[in-house]
Formats: C-alpha cells, sequence, structure tokens
C-alpha cells in the first residue's frame, strides 16, 4: 500500500469503533472500475470490513458475475421502480448466485423515486419473496421530486423513509438509508430506526445503524469523510501516474517527427508511397 492507502487503513481501523462496517463502491453513478475495486477491497479486507457493491442496474448480469468473483458483501441494484423491476433483479440473483452461496452476501435494492413509493406494496411484497431488502435513496428520491439535496433531512422527506420502514418491518427484509448522510441526518434517521433500519450509508462507507443509539455516529461520519476524502486523491494520484508514465516517450516521438523534412511528412499524412508496399508474384516466384 502507498502512503495514501496506509491512511485511509487506518481511518477505516479507527472508524470501526464508531459504527462503520463495510466500505462501498459503485458500478453505477460512480463508475468504479475493477482495479479501483481491488484496491478498495484489499484496504477493507485488511480493516477487516466487509464491502458492498452497487451494480449497473437490475438486470446487469455481469456485474453480479464480478460481484461473486471478488466476494463482497452487499449488492446493491439501484433504480427498480416497478415489481417487474425487481422480479428481474431477483431472477438475476438467483442465476449468478447458488442458494448456498446467498447465505453470505445480503442483497439489496434502491427505491428512490416517487414513482416506486407509489408501487411500495407490491414492491414490498416482491422483496419479502425474492429475499431482498430495501434501500432508501433519499437524494434521488428529492430529485424525483424536483427537489434539491437540502430537502432530505426534511420532515417530510423523513414521513416517506419512515413509511418505507414500515413496509420493511412488516416485509421482514432489512432497510438501508443513503442520500446527503452527515451528521444532521442524524435525527431524522434516529426516527427511522424506531420503525426499522438497519444501516445507512455514504458514498463510500456503510454503518451498523445501532451506533445512532449512543454518541458515536458523529465521529463516524466524520471518519467517512476522511476517508472518501483519500479514497478520491489516491484515485486522482493513481490515474495521474498512469497519464504520466509515457510523457517522456511522447515527447522524444514528437522530437524525431518533428525532425523529419516536411516533404516527407507530406507523404506519411498523405499516406501515399514511393514504392509498392508488397512486391508482386513475379518477384515473389
Amino acid at each position: 500500500m502507498n502512503q495514501t492507502e496506509r491512511a485511509m487503513f487506518e481511518t477505516l481501523k479507527a472508524a470501526r469503533d464508531h459504527g462503520v462496517i463495510a466500505v462501498k463502491a459503485e458500478f453505477e453513478a460512480e463508475g468504479t472500475r475493477s482495479d479501483e475495486l481491488l484496491r478498495l477491497l484489499e484496504i477493507a479486507r485488511r480493516a477487516d470490513l466487509g464491502v458492498g457493491l452497487k451494480i449497473g442496474g437490475c438486470e446487469a448480469v455481469r456485474d453480479l458475475i464480478e460481484a461473486r468473483q471478488f466476494g463482497v458483501d452487499y449488492v446493491i441494484a439501484p433504480m427498480v421502480e416497478t415489481p417487474y423491476a425487481l422480479s428481474k433483479y431477483v431472477a438475476a440473483k438467483d442465476k449468478v448466485f447458488a442458494r448456498d452461496e446467498q447465505a453470505d452476501t445480503r442483497f439489496l435494492f434502491n427505491v428512490e423515486t416517487r414513482y416506486a413509493f407509489g408501487h411500495l406494496d407490491e414492491i414490498g411484497a416482491k422483496a419479502e419473496v425474492g429475499r431482498v431488502g430495501m434501500v432508501f435513496g433519499r437524494v434521488d428520491f428529492a430529485g424525483s421530486m424536483g427537489f434539491k439535496r437540502d430537502f432530505v433531512n426534511s420532515d417530510e422527506m423523513t414521513r416517506y423513509v419512515v413509511e418505507v420502514a414500515e413496509e420493511a418491518r412488516r416485509r421482514g427484509v432489512e432497510l438501508v438509508v443513503g442520500g446527503g448522510v452527515n451528521p444532521e441526518a442524524i435525527e431524522p434517521l434516529r426516527r427511522v430506526r424506531e420503525v426499522r433500519l438497519d444501516r445507512f450509508e455514504t458514498r463510500k462507507v456503510i454503518f451498523d445503524a445501532a451506533v445512532l443509539d449512543g454518541r458515536d455516529a458523529a465521529r463516524g461520519m466524520e471518519l467517512a469523510i476522511a476517508f472518501e476524502l483519500d479514497w478520491l486523491r489516491n484515485k486522482r494520484d493513481f490515474y495521474g501516474m498512469i497519464a504520466g508514465e509515457d510523457l517522456s516517450r511522447i515527447a522524444m516521438m514528437e522530437a524525431r517527427q518533428a525532425a523529419i523534412p516536411d516533404e516527407a511528412q507530406a507523404v506519411h499524412v498523405a499516406g501515399t508511397h514511393t514504392g509498392p508496399l508488397v512486391a508482386p508474384r513475379s518477384a515473389v516466384a
């Protein structure tokens, strides 16, 4: 591990005492690449934490295959707006993961639009049969109603989340809340937990909701911010190094090209040549 990754590792070790149970990556909006996921997996496993992965859609079979190969602990499908979409997700995860393998992985889907909320009872019934939990995505939910991020901690938003929590409790499935999670979200999350709340999450970190019962939640969120910031810096430096590794070679080749006489360069650009590229058949014979 490099210096930034060691800092991330130390942050995660400290965060375990403040409710953090896993880190998270996204093939969806975040566009996590496989090499990034491998780095995240190593850091998380060394810190004795789980890994969650949001796949690209309800029937993203290739993503599910990779989730199985990498051995993630949580799989989340985004933008499930209808009972039919949820049935496609259930069928896909049952196709990729054998029944006994599913005992080691939690499967969830995002309820993150007002349209999905309008089909909550039907979706809840499918979730119960398919053994999948719900993730309430507050920022996207707000956006689906034309509101901005500052709506996520409002009383109106919390009422929507509580109603989903009631459905999750009735169906016996897990509920996770994400979207705009910061110290200001603690009290709204506590209200949801009175009904049902198993976990909550930031973009990169997943918390056990039991931390809300004490005084450690705010500190955990601060550590989550520090971890994500280091993650982004490490990603920037990693790809910056790749982008710069051939700069000297490029400069040398550009200098060579500049030294070619103009006439020869024109021939090269035009794609013309002074003789055949392949010898005639008679010459080969």
